[in-house]
């Protein structure tokens, strides 16, 4: 996934996309430094160092993190190898912030719940643990039916399975190259905002703010994602 992980999510690489993303987290850290759970390549860090921030970053992945080492200004992000529910880093941060989904990656409760303790861990007082994830896209589902596609084209289809008695879901891409198919599958468990607010409740947060989007625009009822900011107690 490494490898072409820049090009599949190409539109969240849009400068503007990027731009109001980095505004907010900038704003948060106000002068002070700021660390991203799941790294990656560094399509926030990178930016958002560019900004003047001092930031440092926590990924599993090393073919990700070689990635952004690749990348000009690689080589000054700080970067932990290790899982973003319990890998410790030294020294305290204004913000800690997960994007584009990840949360869900944490395939359990359990894991989830370990998240936000280890980002209050990691903020001084009065910090903020911001979090950019989807609301789970049950509505779309009639009855009797589990999946919900979100992209198809003659070549490629693209479909999330959802497993309601879980919370369990995945992401699954089936393509069409010269006459071959390929299909990968990529596990998830899907959260509601009402649960990470318990879950920030018990890592000693609350919540300060809850937008539909980076550009603080109101979150409602048919808001497809939220952005949202604990701040530590």
């Amino acid at each position: 996934m490494a490898a072409g992980y820049d090009d599949a999510t190409a539109e969240m690489f849009r400068a503007d996309v990027v731009g109001a993303t980095v505004d907010v987290l900038a704003g948060l850290a106000g002068g002070g430094r700021a660390l991203e759970f799941a790294v990656g390549t560094g399509r926030v860090a990178l930016p958002l160092a560019g900004r003047g921030v001092e930031v440092h970053g926590i990924d599993m992945s090393r073919a990700m993190v070689a990635r952004l080492r690749a990348k000009p200004g690689g080589d000054a992000i700080g970067v932990t190898i290790g899982d973003i529910a319990s890998t410790r880093v030294d020294g305290v941060f204004s913000v800690v912030y997960l994007v584009f989904n990840t949360i869900m990656n944490l395939t359990t409760q359990d894991a989830q719940v370990e998240c936000f303790g280890n980002a209050a861990a990691h903020l001084s007082p009065g910090g903020v643990f911001v979090v950019e994830v989807m609301v789970p896209e049950l509505r779309q589902l009639p009855p009797g039916q589990r999946a919900v596609p979100f992209r198809v084209t003659p070549t490629r289809w693209a479909f999330d399975l959802y497993e309601v008695s879980t919370q369990a879901m995945s992401s699954n891409y089936v393509e069409v190259v010269d006459g071959r198919g390929s299909y990968r599958s990529i596990p998830f468990r899907y959260v509601w905002p009402a649960e990470l607010d318990l879950m920030a409740r018990i890592a000693g947060l609350r919540l300060r703010e809850r937008w539909a989007d980076w550009d603080r625009s109101p979150f409602g009822d048919e808001s497809g994602k939220h952005v949202s900011v604990w701040e530590k107690v």
